[in-house]
C-alpha cells in the first residue's frame, strides 16, 4: 500500500515537472511577438521638485512558448529621469527577463523632472528598448514638465501679488494675515498638496477673467485625480477677513470648498463669489457660520452632503446661480441648500436670505430647505426660482416648482439649458440690484444677459 502511494506521489511529481518544463520552454522564433497593454506610457503634468510619479503597463506573451527578453532598458540610461520596476525589481536596465506561455509581467514607469529655467510647460522624452529573438521592441515614454513657485506654511503679512506666470503649489498651509491683501491675478493656478489650505485673516482677491479663469484645485493633474473628491482641504476665511473677492474660477476636489465664519467687519459681503464653478467636494461646497455671502452666476454641483449649508443665521444674497444636486459619485441625504438660524442654544442670529433667479435642483424631493429654529427676527425673500422642493411655502412670487429644468448633459458637468426649459424668460428683472453693474449683466459665459433672464447661471442665447 505504501509503494502504491509513493509511485503515486512521484507520478504526480514527475508530470508537474514535465508541466513545468512545457511551460519554461523559451521561443527563438524571431516572428514570435510581444504585446503591450499600451502603445506609449503618457505622464501628466508633473511638477518639478515634488519628487516622482508613477505609471503601470503590461508586457503580454500571447506565444505557447516563453519568450526570454535579453535585454530590457530606458534609452536614455542613468542620464533619464525615467526609472522601471520590472516584476518588483527597480532597474535602468534589466537582462534575461522570461515571460511564460500564455503570460505577462507588470512594468513600473517612475519619472523625477528636474528645474529649469522655463516657465512654460516642457516636454521630457525617452524610450524603453526590449531586445529579444534578434528584433527590439519600444515603448515611448513623455512626461509633460512643468515648473511651479512651492510654498509650505507660509504666512503672508503684507500686500503680494501673485502672477499666473508660474502654478503655485501649497503645502500645508499659505496664511494671508490680518490687513494684508493677496491678490490673485487672472490665469493663476492655486494648487494644493493633500491636506493643505489656504487661510485667509485678511482680504483675498482673486480676480479672473472669462477668457483666464483662475484654478483652487489639487496638485495631483494626473486624469485620474481630475475630479476626484478630498485631495486638500478648502479656503477658509476667518473673523478678520474681509472685502474678499473669487470671481471667474474654478474651485475643485476638495473637502470643504469655502468656508467662512463670522459676519462682515464692515457692511460689505464677508465674500463675493461670482462667476466661478464649485464643484467635486467631499462634504460642502460652501460653508457658512453666521456670514454674509453674496453669490451671483456661479455653478456648484457634484459635492458630497450639501453644495451650500450656513447655519448660525447670517446674510445670503444669491442671484442667478445653478444648484445642481445630482450627486452621481455619492450617496446624499441632505437637501442641496440647508440654511438656519441656528447653530446652538447659545449660538443663534436672524438669517435675512434672498434669493432671485436661481435653479435649485437635484434628486431628491427637498433640495432647499430653510429653518428658523429661534425667535430670532429673519427675513426670507425667494423670488424667480426654480426649486425642487416639497414646501408649499415656495409657491408663488414667480417661483417654479418641481418642474425639471431640462439640463444639457449632467452626467458631463453640462448644466447649459436645453430648448424648452421652463426656465426661459422666467429670470425678475435686476438693473436696480446694487451688484448688477460688477456681476450681473452677464451669464458666467460673459453673454449679455437680457431680461427677462433665463434662471440659472447660463443664458439660453
Amino acid at each position: 500500500m505504501k509503494s502504491l502511494k509513493l509511485l503515486s506521489i512521484l507520478t504526480l511529481l514527475m508530470l508537474s515537472f514535465a508541466a513545468c518544463n512545457k511551460d519554461e520552454e523559451i521561443t527563438l522564433d524571431p516572428n514570435a511577438k510581444l504585446s503591450f497593454s499600451t502603445d506609449s506610457v503618457l505622464f501628466d503634468t508633473v511638477f518639478t521638485s515634488t519628487g516622482s510619479t508613477t505609471r503601470r503597463f503590461k508586457i503580454f506573451n500571447y506565444n505557447e512558448k516563453a519568450i526570454n527578453i535579453d535585454e530590457i532598458r530606458v534609452g536614455g540610461g542613468a542620464n533619464s529621469p525615467f526609472v522601471i520596476n520590472v516584476n518588483g525589481r527597480q532597474m535602468v536596465e534589466g537582462k534575461n527577463i522570461k515571460i511564460n506561455g500564455k503570460d505577462s509581467i507588470n512594468v513600473l514607469v517612475k519619472v523625477n523632472v528636474n528645474p529649469n529655467a522655463q516657465n512654460q510647460p516642457f516636454i521630457v522624452q525617452d524610450s524603453i528598448l526590449m531586445f529579444f529573438n534578434g528584433k527590439k521592441d519600444k515603448i515611448p515614454l513623455l512626461c509633460y514638465g512643468q515648473n511651479a513657485i512651492f510654498l509650505r506654511n507660509v504666512a503672508i503679512s503684507t500686500n503680494t501679488t501673485w502672477n499666473s506666470k508660474l502654478p503655485y503649489i501649497i503645502y500645508n498651509s499659505v496664511t494671508v494675515a490680518e490687513n494684508a491683501t493677496l491678490t490673485v491675478a487672472a490665469g493663476s493656478k492655486i494648487l494644493f498638496h493633500n491636506g493643505s489650505t489656504l487661510n485667509v485673516k485678511g482680504t483675498l482677491i482673486a480676480n479672473g477673467t472669462r477668457a483666464d479663469t483662475i484654478l483652487f484645485a489639487s496638485d495631483r493633474t494626473e486624469r485620474i485625480y481630475e475630479e476626484e473628491p478630498g485631495q486638500w482641504n478648502g479656503i477658509h476665511f476667518y473673523g478678520s477677513s474681509s472685502n474678499s473677492v473669487i470671481n471667474h474660477a474654478t474651485v475643485k476636489n476638495a473637502i470643504a470648498g469655502i468656508t467662512v465664519d463670522s459676519l462682515s467687519t464692515n457692511a460689505n459681503p464677508k465674500l463675493v463669489l461670482a462667476n466661478t464653478v464649485v464643484k467635486n467636494m467631499q462634504v460642502v461646497g460652501f460653508l457658512g457660520y453666521h456670514t454674509h455671502l453674496a453669490a451671483y452666476n456661479n455653478l456648484f454641483y457634484n459635492c458630497g452632503q450639501y453644495l451650500v449649508y450656513g447655519v448660525g443665521g447670517g446674510k445670503y444674497d444669491f442671484a442667478q446661480n445653478t444648484f445642481a444636486a445630482f450627486n452621481f459619485n455619492f450617496a446624499r441625504r441632505t437637501s442641496a441648500i440647508y440654511l438656519s438660524d441656528f447653530i446652538s442654544n447659545t449660538q443663534y442670529n436672524p438669517l435675512n436670505l434672498t434669493l432671485t433667479n436661481n435653479i435649485i435642483w437635484g434628486s431628491l424631493e427637498d433640495e432647499l430647505l430653510v429653518e428658523k429654529k429661534t425667535n430670532a427676527v429673519s427675513v426670507i425673500d425667494v423670488k424667480n426660482n426654480l426649486i425642487k422642493t416639497m414646501q408649499a411655502s415656495f409657491s408663488g412670487n414667480g417661483n417654479i416648482v418641481n418642474s425639471d429644468p431640462l439640463f444639457q448633459n449632467p452626467r458631463q458637468g453640462n448644466y447649459r439649458l436645453n430648448d424648452g426649459s421652463p426656465v426661459i424668460n422666467k429670470g425678475l428683472n435686476l438693473t436696480n440690484h446694487p451688484y448688477y453693474t460688477r456681476y450681473l449683466t452677464e451669464d458666467i459665459r460673459a453673454v449679455t444677459r437680457i431680461f427677462p433672464s433665463e434662471l440659472g447661471c447660463y443664458e439660453k442665447r
